[in-house]
C-alpha cells in the first residue's frame, strides 16, 4: 500500500504527521509486534515513528529549499516494513513551502548607463531578485519608484520567471539630468507580502546611440544530453545598427544568483563569434534544462549592450542502467511453503525519465518462483511450485531488470535462496529382501549381516536408529536370538544357534529417523543357519548295547554273494555332514567277508571252510563331515550246517546292485542343482520387481 501525507516547512519537531495505525487498518499494540522499521529512501532520516501512539512525527524541522531546491513539487520518500507477514509500505510525504524567505536582489545596488538619444521604448533589463520560496510565495511582481522618465516593464520568461525592465519612456537631456536615482521592490505572493530592494543609479551618456539587439531575445534550444564535448549549441543573433566600434559587439555570459556558474562548467562563449559550445558533458538526470544569459556589449563610448536569453532543454537519452535493490529476504524456505509465500522485496529504479525510466523486471522461467508487482518499483518475488529440498537444496535466483529505452538497458542482480528440509522422505532399506548365513554353534556376539537405508532429508531428518521387530513366527521372541546395532544396522547373534533345531529365521528389521513427524520401514532378513558336523552317526541296526555284540548265524556253505546282514544307521546333521560310508576296520580285512561302502550290506566274499570258528568283525560307519565322526558295531557271525536261513529273505531285504547304491548320491546332487536354480530365479525376480 501507499500512504500520502503533507506538512508544512515549518512544523516544529515532534509535530504528527499521520496516524499509521489508522491509515495502515492494523491495531496500536500490533505495530511493535510486527516490528514496524522506517526506512528513508534518501538517506537522511527526518521522521520517526511513536509505536505506542502508532503516529508518524517529524524528528527535525524540514527546510523545503535545502531539501528540494527549486523543484515545483518536493516530497520525501520512506518505506514502511512489517513482519509477520512480511510487508511493505510506501510513504509519501509533501513538504508544503511557507513564506519564510525575503526576496533578495544579487547587489544591493545596480547602475545603468543610458545614452541621452536613446528612444523611447529603450529597455534597461535588470537583476532578477531571488525567493527561495515556491509557488505563490515566490516572487510575485516588482515595483518602480516613480519617475517621470523611466517605468516599468515584467516580462515572463520561458521557465516562468518574471524579469523586470527599465523602458525609457520619454526623452532625456543630460544637461538637466545626468543622473537618476530609482529604487525597485520585488514583492513576493505570500500572506504577509514580504519585499526586498535595490537602487538603481541610471547615468545618461552622450554618443552611441545604438545598442546591440538580440534576435530572437529569447530563443529556446533542444539538445541531446549525450553530445560530444565541443558541439555547437547555437550562434547568437544580434543586431548593432551603429558603424565601427560602436557596432563592434563583444559576448559574455550575465551570471546571477538563480544558477551562479553552473552552466559555464557546461556552456562555452566565444566572445567575438557569439557561438555557444558544449564543453562539459551533460545530464539529463542532473538537470534537464539550462537558463543562459549572454550580455552583448559595443565597443562604443559609452558602450551599449544588449542581452540574450537562451534556453537548453536537454532530451533524455537511455544512459542509465536500472537499479535493483533487495530490500528483504527471507532465507532459508521451507521445502514446504505453501504456493504465493513472499521470498524477498525487491525495489528497482531507474535515473531516466520517459520509457527510459520504466524498468520490468524478469526471472527464469524454469524457476519455481514469480515476480508480483506490489506498486510502482517495487516487486515481491512469490513461490510458483513446489519446492523439494532433496532435489534442489537451494536455488541462485537471477533477477534481471529491462528498460524501455532504445536500445534497452539491462542490469542482473544474483542472490542465493537456501531450501530448509522437512521430514517428507522415509528411510529406505537397499534391499526388501536380504539374505544372511550364520555357522551353527557360532559365539554369541558374532555378526550376522548389516542392513543399509539411506534417508534423502538432512539434519537430523536423516538421522537413522535401527530395530528389531516380533514377527510371531517363532515360538519365541526373535529377539533371543538376535540384537541389532541400532547405529550401524549390524545384526549380532544373541546364543549359539542349532541348525538341526531351527534352519532358517525371518528377521524383519525396522529403521525409523529423527525427525517430526517420525517416518519408517521395514525390511526382512532371511538367516539361513549352516550345518556344522557336531553329531557323530547313529546305528539303528543292528541295535545292540554299547560294549555287546551282535550274534549272526548264516549257512556254513554260503556262497560268495551270500547277503549276511545290513547295518543301518542314521545322521542328524546334513548334506555332506550326514553322507555315510561303512567300512570294516583293517584286522577284520583277512576275513571272508566284505560291507558294502554306501548301504552297510554284509555279504560273504569267500567260500567258508568247514567247521570254521565264528569270525568277529568290527564295521565302522563314518560321516563326510570335517572333522569326520564315526560309530562301530561289533558283529559276531557263526557258521552253522543246519542253518538255512536266507537273511534277506528272512528281512525282506532286496538285493543290492551297483546302480543302487549310487542312488543316494544322485538323489543328492539333483536336489542340491534345483535348489541352486531355484535361487537364481527368486533373485532375478526380485531384482527386477526393485
Amino acid at each position: 500500500a501507499q500512504l500520502r501525507y503533507s506538512v508544512p516547512e515549518d512544523r516544529e519537531p515532534g509535530s504528527s504527521v499521520g496516524d499509521l495505525a489508522k491509515d495502515l487498518g492494523v491495531e496500536v499494540w500490533s505495530l511493535a509486534a510486527r516490528n514496524l522499521r522506517l526506512v528513508s529512501e534518501g538517506g537522511q532520516q527526518h521522521f520517526q515513528v511513536d509505536l505506542a501512539a502508532g503516529v508518524l512525527l517529524l524528528d527535525s524541522r524540514l527546510d523545503r529549499e535545502a531539501l528540494c531546491g527549486q523543484s515545483p513539487t518536493c516530497s520525501l520518500h520512506l518505506q514502511l516494513v512489517m513482519e509477520n507477514p512480511l510487508q511493505l509500505h510506501r510513504v509519501e510525504v509533501d513538504v508544503l513551502d511557507v513564506n519564510d524567505n525575503v526576496p533578495q536582489f544579487p547587489k544591493p545596488e545596480v547602475v545603468l548607463e543610458i545614452t541621452e538619444v536613446a528612444n523611447p521604448g529603450t529597455r534597461l533589463p535588470l537583476e532578477v531578485a531571488e525567493d527561495p520560496d515556491m509557488g505563490s510565495n515566490s516572487i510575485s511582481t516588482y515595483e518602480l519608484s516613480a519617475n517621470e522618465h523611466f517605468a516599468l516593464s515584467i516580462n515572463v520568461r520561458g521557465d516562468g520567471v518574471k524579469m523586470p525592465e527599465i523602458v525609457l519612456e520619454k526623452a532625456l537631456d543630460r544637461e538637466r539630468v545626468a543622473v537618476h536615482h530609482l529604487t525597485l521592490t520585488a514583492l513576493d505572493g505570500g500572506n504577509p507580502v514580504k519585499s526586498g530592494t535595490v537602487k538603481v543609479t541610471i547615468h545618461v551618456l552622450d554618443a552611441n546611440d545604438n545598442p546591440p539587439v538580440c534576435d530572437p531575445p529569447i530563443s529556446t534550444v533542444y539538445l541531446k544530453e549525450n553530445m560530444p564535448v565541443g558541439t555547437l549549441v547555437t550562434k547568437l543573433n544580434v543586431i548593432d545598427l551603429d558603424e565601427g566600434p560602436n557596432g563592434d559587439v563583444e559576448y559574455s555570459f550575465k551570471i546571477s544568483n538563480n544558477a551562479p556558474g553552473k552552466f559555464t562548467k557546461l556552456f562555452s562563449l566565444d566572445p567575438r563569434t557569439g557561438e555557444i559550445r558544449t564543453k562539459g558533458p551533460l545530464d539529463y538526470e542532473e538537470s534537464s534544462a539550462y537558463e543562459i544569459a549572454v550580455r552583448a556589449r559595443d565597443k562604443g563610448s559609452p558602450a551599449m549592450e544588449g542581452h540574450c536569453h537562451l534556453r537548453v532543454e536537454l532530451i533524455d537519452v537511455n544512459d542509465n542502467s536500472p537499479e535493483i535493490v533487495l530490500t528483504s529476504l527471507s532465507s532459508p524456505v521451507p521445502e514446504d511453503a505453501t504456493l504465493g509465500t513472499v521470498i524477498a522485496l525487491i525495489g528497482v529504479k531507474d535515473s531516466d525519465s520517459g520509457d527510459n525510466g520504466q524498468v520490468h523486471l524478469q526471472i527464469a522461467k524454469e524457476l519455481p518462483f514469480k515476480l508480483v508487482s506490489s506498486f510502482k518499483e517495487h516487486f515481491s518475488l512469490v513461490t510458483n511450485g513446489p519446492l523439494d529440498r532433496e532435489k534442489a537444496s537451494g536455488y541462485n535466483i537471477m533477477v534481471r531488470a529491462v528498460d524501455s529505452g532504445s536500445p534497452q538497458r539491462a542490469t542482473q542482480k544474483t542472490f542465493y535462496l537456501r531450501i530448509a528440509d522437512v521430514n517428507d522422505n522415509a528411510p529406505n532399506f537397499s534391499s526388501p529382501f536380504d539374505t544372511a548365513h550364520v555357522q551353527e554353534n557360532a559365539l554369541p556376539g558374532t555378526s550376522v549381516f548389516s542392513v543399509s537405508a539411506s534417508d534423502p532429508d538432512e539434519g537430523s531428518n536423516a538421522k537413522l536408529s535401527y530395530s528389531i521387530l516380533h514377527n510371531g513366527m517363532q515360538d519365541v521372541p526373535i529377539s533371543t536370538y538376535f540384537r541389532i546395532d541400532q547405529d550401524n544396522g549390524t545384526i549380532y547373534t544373541v546364543r549359539a544357534l542349532d541348525y538341526e533345531q531351527d534352519k532358517v529365521f525371518q528377521v524383519p528389521v525396522e529403521v525409523k529417523d529423527a525427525g517430526s513427524p517420525v517416518l519408517s520401514s521395514t525390511a526382512v532378513v532371511h538367516v539361513f543357519v549352516l550345518d556344522e558336523n557336531d553329531n557323530a552317526p547313529t546305528i539303528v541296526y543292528p541295535s545292540v548295547p554299547k560294549g555287546s555284540a551282535f550274534h549272526q548265524t548264516i549257512p556254513a556253505l554260503a556262497e560268495p554273494g551270500y547277503l549276511v546282514t545290513k547295518i543301518v544307521a542314521i545322521d542328524a546333521d546334513s548334506g555332506h555332514n550326514a553322507w555315510l560310508s561303512y567300512q570294516l576296520q583293517e584286522d577284520a580285512e583277512a576275513l571272508p567277508f566284505q560291507v558294502e561302502r554306501h548301504s552297510g550290506e554284509i555279504r560273504v566274499a569267500q567260500t567258508l571252510r568247514e567247521s570254521e570258528d565264528p569270525h568277529r568283525l568290527v564295521v565302522e560307519v563314518r560321516d563326510n563331515g570335517t572333522p569326520s565322526l564315526s560309530a562301530s558295531v561289533v558283529l559276531v557271525i557263526s557258521p552253522e550246517e543246519n542253518n538255512v536261513q536266507d537273511f534277506s529273505k528272512s528281512l525282506d531285504l532286496p538285493k543290492s546292485s551297483p546302480k543302487d547304491t549310487n542312488l543316494t548320491l544322485y538323489l543328492i546332487i539333483s536336489l542340491v542343482s534345483i535348489s541352486l536354480v531355484s535361487c537364481v530365479m527368486f533373485a532375478v525376480v526380485a531384482a527386477r520387481c526393485l
